[in-house]
């Protein structure tokens, strides 16, 4: 067995044949971004030489039946000479019960494998697409147990309090602040941020047995001081930041797209 060697551009041409360049693995016609092509669909069918092939019409291949039974010659005179028999022979015995198939075990949501972009790091800028707060820029501070983000505005900056947000609303900016020095509370799980249910708090009123108040929900003193404890040590870190002053008036400056502005043409 002779193993050949790929030669060289420099070496093909010297000795007069025609260099073998690799293919790149990136298609032609690629995505530029939100959806748009790098040419259009008339383009492509110039450039794949479509229109030698239009009106042309190729005949099918036949593939060859293979039959499902064959003759045999058999030997006596009682027996006719000749048998025909399957190709492929049926199974002489069957179960009686079916095999039971173990299914294979499903994983529950808190079992889930959570992963996030390499750009969203404790400390990060980001920019929230959806939700109440559309719009803000706010400080991511960790990922939590179910996958989403935890972010706070800060509160007295833009008035976005600790929420939990899925990484698909947000981008990420390159802005960031160490955070390293921030503590977060170990109740600041997912449980803390999970809606009441205020079917069970109502009340019938004392008036009317048929009338009853629709509570409303109210932050407790317990959240409200959480916040500015989580605010506080967010702004020392702020100030810490060279351009603390822009980055004051950064935060608190909504994002949006002006006209002939285009998301994936800016650099964040």
């Amino acid at each position: 067995m002779v193993v050949t060697k790929k030669q060289s551009p420099e070496a093909a041409k010297a000795a007069g044949k025609t260099p073998e360049f690799k293919k790149s693995g990136r298609a032609r016609n690629y995505d530029l971004g939100n959806g748009v092509l790098r040419f259009s669909r008339a383009k492509m069918f110039h450039k794949k030489a479509l229109y030698k092939f239009v009106g042309k019409k190729v005949a099918a291949a036949k593939k060859t039946v293979q039959p499902r039974v064959v003759e045999k010659k058999i030997g006596g005179d009682k027996n006719g000479g000749k048998r025909f028999v399957l190709v492929n022979q049926r199974r002489k015995a069957y179960p009686t019960i079916d095999n039971i198939r173990v299914a294979p075990s499903k994983k529950t949501f808190s079992q889930h494998k959570r992963s996030i972009r390499s750009t969203l790091t404790p400390g990060t800028v980001l920019i929230l697409l959806a939700g109440a707060h559309k719009g803000k820029r706010v400080v991511l501070l960790k990922q939590l147990n179910s996958g989403l983000l935890m972010v706070t505005g800060p509160f007295q900056i833009n008035g976005c309090p600790l929420r939990r947000i899925s990484q698909r609303y947000v981008i990420g900016t390159q802005t960031k602040i160490d955070v390293s020095g921030v503590k977060i509370p170990e109740n600041l799980d997912d449980e803390y941020f999970r809606r009441q249910n205020l079917k069970k708090l109502r009340k019938k009123g004392e008036g009317d047995i048929f009338k009853s108040k629709r509570p409303t929900y109210k932050v407790s003193d317990d959240k409200k001081q959480q916040q500015k404890d989580m605010d506080k040590q967010v702004f020392e870190a702020i100030r810490k930041h060279p351009d603390r002053k822009v980055l004051l008036a950064y935060l608190s400056a909504m994002w949006g797209l002006r006209s002939s502005q285009f998301p994936h043409r800016l650099q964040f």
